[in-house]
């Protein structure tokens, strides 16, 4: 494992490094073409929750989105992991009703709401979680939906073996250019199939999202439409505050984002966002020692390694522009002060990686 990974970014207290994050991306266009990487980026590893644009694309394609008359918002919040807010969970709502399923329907478990005020208020009013308010609610309602426009049975979706995860599962190996059987797959947090793959072949996937040229008129529709969706309402994909929310409103119409668990994060820039011509491009990105969420004393988290080294790397790509890096430099870095509970400045985060270019874009 340590021989696929790389140092990319270090903490510093007063002269001496404390601490040290390891990890591996890839940067690849909507041909094929590797264009930059740290570490290896044959790397294995799990997509995570940024597989959800790829589950959620059998579904549009064969036009569940009409089927259901879902809304953009709706449609992005299947594609999202969501902060579990008051807003979230009557999306969610929305969506199954007009699906004709139920909360109890949901296998994705509970878990208390990512956003701490809403968290507070429940347990202010001595609610426990629901699985509405689970960040996957949306994804397990869009494979509910699925399911039932299919005339399939709903009460295993999450099997491996159930058709729609049959289903998604092709999908993610036609989209991500891997056979299926090279694929392994595991079950995700919330019960669900996830997938392990490349991460040359993940940033693939997500640069043929934004740049579905090439594909068939059915998928590349619906991968514009799951795209625009997300980018049109970020809060819907994440939540105030939230880096991929943060990145989709910063830089806007260019890049739809989404992050994963376990320290995994994916972007794709959208065809000609670069200058006339250029192509989709994908970044997947994956911190090893996973990324955990550190707790604000406000209540609220953040991970401090994977905002930071996406950033540094569209910074070092050009994929970025310094105004939009000044609008997130505060909350994300990629070079950011560490503060202790005074307000003192006793450190600094800072990114340690220069990426590794293909001779073709050097």
């Amino acid at each position: 494992m340590t021989g696929e990974y790389q140092p990319v970014l270090e903490l510093t207290r007063g002269r001496i490094v404390e601490s040290l994050h390891s990890g591996a991306a890839a940067v690849v266009d909507a041909g094929g073409h590797l264009l930059a990487w740290l570490g290896d980026p044959q790397t294995v590893t799990y997509m995570r929750s940024s597989a959800k644009p790829f589950q959620a694309l059998p579904f549009i394609e064969g036009g569940g989105d009409q089927t259901f008359h879902l809304t953009s918002k709706e449609l992005a919040l299947i594609c999202s992991s969501h902060d579990g807010t008051d807003e979230h969970m009557e999306v969610v709502k929305g969506i199954q009703a007009k699906v004709g399923v139920q909360e109890s329907d949901l296998l994705c478990g509970t878990h208390l709401p990512f956003h701490a005020p809403t968290q507070e208020a429940l347990l202010k009013r001595g609610e426990g979680p629901t699985q509405n308010r689970n960040n996957c609610s949306g994804k397990h309602t869009g494979m509910l939906a699925f399911s039932r426009m299919r005339g399939l049975p709903i009460a295993d979706y999450v099997n491996p073996e159930h058709p729609i995860q049959k289903t998604i599962l092709g999908t993610v190996a036609e989209m991500c250019s891997l056979p299926v059987e090279q694929i392994e797959i595991g079950i995700d947090g919330c019960s669900a199939p996830n997938f392990a793959l490349p991460l040359y072949n993940a940033a693939l996937g997500f640069a043929r999202l934004c740049d579905p040229r090439g594909l068939s008129t059915e998928r590349a529709t619906a991968c514009r439409r799951i795209v625009a969706s997300m980018m049109a309402n970020p809060t819907m994909v994440g939540g105030v505050g939230r880096f991929d929310t943060c990145l989709m409103e910063t830089c806007e119409g260019r890049i739809v984002a989404k992050g994963g668990a376990e320290g995994y994060f994916c972007l794709g820039i959208l065809a000609g966002a670069l200058g006339a011509g250029s192509p989709g491009i994908g970044i997947a990105l994956k911190i090893a020692d996973g990324d955990i969420s550190i707790r604000k004393a406000t209540g609220d988290s953040y991970n401090r390694a994977r905002p930071a080294v996406m950033l540094e790397i569209l910074r070092q790509m050009g994929y970025i522009s310094q105004k939009e890096l000044d609008a997130l430099a505060i909350e994300f870095g990629p070079t950011k002060p560490v503060i202790n509970l005074r307000k003192l400045v006793v450190g600094v985060a800072r990114p340690v990686f220069t990426m590794q270019r293909s001779e073709s874009v050097q």
